[in-house]
């Protein structure tokens, strides 16, 4: 399979590439609905429970319960969609020794579509764990069952109407942040306008007050949230699982970037039960790069969502489980197990934890910044933000490689790309991407120069002013959109109380940088069974090969301080 392959599940695809996407799907059939054989059903029934469901019974529900994948044995499956506003979607029906599930059936996550037995249905049931089983046991069925269900996201992902609606103002900036956490979670949406949709309109009426209840959230059951938070959303969805009282990981993974989910992927291959939180999604500002192309073994690049999606498949079907949005507020470090807080008082017990929580944007300093923020200033560029400033002027400012790497992909959407640099790219961006620059005529670098000010209204930005360095000059630009990748700070703030040693730059420590003696792990922090990878940590190279290895790496030094553990 290539990296363009449409197996990339966390990959939104950009408008233009939306028909090529589906002409590949709708070749795909024999691989998105294979048959397996009476030798595969064979291999499959060691691992498998057989029920069996009278004709019209539910076998299960969406976004309700998971039963796992069910293969059919006799009888046929029937699965549907129906959204909040009642409209109902056959999406396929099973027969003998074909299956049902997507990539939510791995991690245990409740389905996407409604089952129902059509006549007397027999099949073998696999939960999460079997599932998992089957897939490390049997390469061969394994792959096949893999990528069955990676294309079923990408289908349905394409395919609308599925999962919640969202419907709200354009310029609702809570609206714009419920749309990019769906999709850089490759989660399945639609999004509707209640001024031009009268179905939306209808349910506004029914359940719209005031405008703190903006936006609605009308879920696959028929429930309608107002304004919920990510957390609210997690929850209904799945992407927030319930985790028993009581439980203790093995590994405790804050932060699923390239680093994180490294680490997720060795430790959970190894047999360690493995925690995956994040706040937002998973892949990190990785996940945000429209292109990476040094990224080792893929010669034609591969996006950052992409890589990320790969990343995370890996992780799950090993046995990991990853939370989000699930930000980490507090280290706990005075007694044993390690305890991790949550920012809605939630603990997580470990054995270790691997500190992989990386970096947050960097913002200007800037007055009335914030009331724009998902309203026109953005800090990644996606396909989301894409759409939104298509044939329209933007503004770019930030001299970095990913800075570069939006700025090219933006110029795909965009009338124009002005790029704000304080210094010459040379100075800050691979030769690679300079020449990609020079030879896209849509892309206008203003080097020397600044953010002044920022000018809009209730409805959102309306333009930016800036100034060279020295001050002695000034320019407004009327843009609606304006990106801002300007650098990252680590995000290392919910470390203090802990005593995790940091640098003068809030970059943690590790290795012999805060234990001197001889024979000290590298990526261990101050702090036994603490470790640190990734941008977070200091004296790191802020690269995505870099980051996965030290997220590979910090494996067998956890495995090395599971060991002291057991011996004491």
């Amino acid at each position: 399979m290539s990296e363009h392959d449409p197996e990339l599940i966390s990959a939104s695809l950009a408008p233009d590439s939306e028909a090529r996407a589906a002409i590949d799907l709708a070749t795909r059939g024999h691989q998105i609905y294979p048959v397996l054989g009476a030798d595969d059903i064979q291999r499959l029934r060691r691992f498998g429970t057989c029920r069996t469901w009278p004709d019209g019974a539910t076998v299960f529900r969406a976004c309700v319960d998971s039963p796992g994948m069910v293969v059919v044995l006799a009888g046929r499956l029937s699965c549907s969609r129906t959204d909040a506003l009642g409209n109902r979607v056959e999406v396929v029906e099973y027969g003998p020794g074909q299956f049902s599930g997507e990539v939510a059936q791995l991690s245990g996550r409740p389905p996407l579509a409604d089952g129902l037995a059509v006549g007397r249905l027999e099949a073998l049931v696999l939960d999460a764990e079997c599932l998992r089983a089957v897939i490390v046991a049997e390469a061969e069925l394994g792959e096949r069952l893999m990528r069955a269900f990676i294309l079923r996201r990408v289908q349905l992902i394409n395919n609308k109407p599925g999962g919640p609606i969202l419907i709200g103002p354009n310029a609702h900036a809570g609206l714009f942040e419920l749309e990019n956490f769906l999709s850089r979670n490759a989660y399945p949406y639609t999004r509707r306008d209640p001024a031009t949709d009268p179905e939306a309109a209808q349910l506004v009426r029914e359940h719209w007050r005031n405008e703190s209840d903006w936006p609605l959230v009308a879920l696959p059951d028929g429930f309608v949230l107002k304004n919920p938070t990510l957390a609210e959303v997690g929850r209904c969805l799945g992407t927030l699982p319930r985790i028993e009282r009581g439980t203790v990981f093995d590994v405790l993974v804050v932060g699923a970037g390239p680093s994180g989910l490294a680490t997720a992927v060795y430790a959970a291959s190894d047999g360690l039960r493995v925690m995956v939180l994040d706040q937002r999604s998973y892949g990190g500002q990785a996940g945000a790069s429209a292109r990476i192309e040094n990224f080792l073994g893929f010669p034609t690049g591969i996006s950052g969502r992409a890589l990320a999606g790969r990343s995370y498949v890996q992780a799950v079907k090993f046995g990991a489980e990853v939370a989000i949005p699930a930000p980490a507020t507090r280290l706990l470090c005075h007694e044993r197990p390690l305890k991790v807080e949550m920012d809605d008082g939630t603990c997580l017990q470990a054995k270790a934890v691997v500190l992989a929580s990386g970096a947050r944007y960097r913002k200007p300093d800037l007055p009335n910044l914030a009331q724009f923020e998902g309203r026109g200033v953005y800090y990644w560029a996606s396909p989301v933000e894409a759409r939104l400033c298509r044939n329209e002027a933007v503004m770019l400012v930030g001299g970095g490689n990913s800075a570069g790497q939006a700025a090219v992909f933006l110029a795909a959407h965009a009338s124009e790309v002005h790029m704000l640099v304080r210094r010459g790219l040379e100075a800050t961006m691979s030769s690679y991407l300079i020449e990609r620059i020079a030879a896209t005529p849509n892309i206008h670098v203003h080097t020397r120069r600044e953010i002044a000010a920022l000018e809009g209204d209730d409805n959102g930005l309306t333009g930016v002013r800036c100034r060279s360095i020295d001050g002695d000059d000034e320019r407004s630009f009327a843009v609606r959109r304006l990106f801002l990748f300007i650098g990252a700070d680590p995000n290392s703030d919910w470390l203090h109380e802990c005593g995790v040693e940091l640098d003068d730059k809030g970059f943690v420590l590790t290795g012999a940088d805060t234990r001197p003696e001889h024979g000290a792990r590298s990526l261990e922090t101050s702090v036994d069974g603490v470790f640190a990878v990734g941008d977070l940590r200091a004296g790191s190279t802020k690269r995505v090969a870099a980051a996965a290895g030290e997220g590979a790496a910090a494996v067998s030094q956890i495995h090395g301080y599971l060991a002291t553990l057991a011996e004491r």
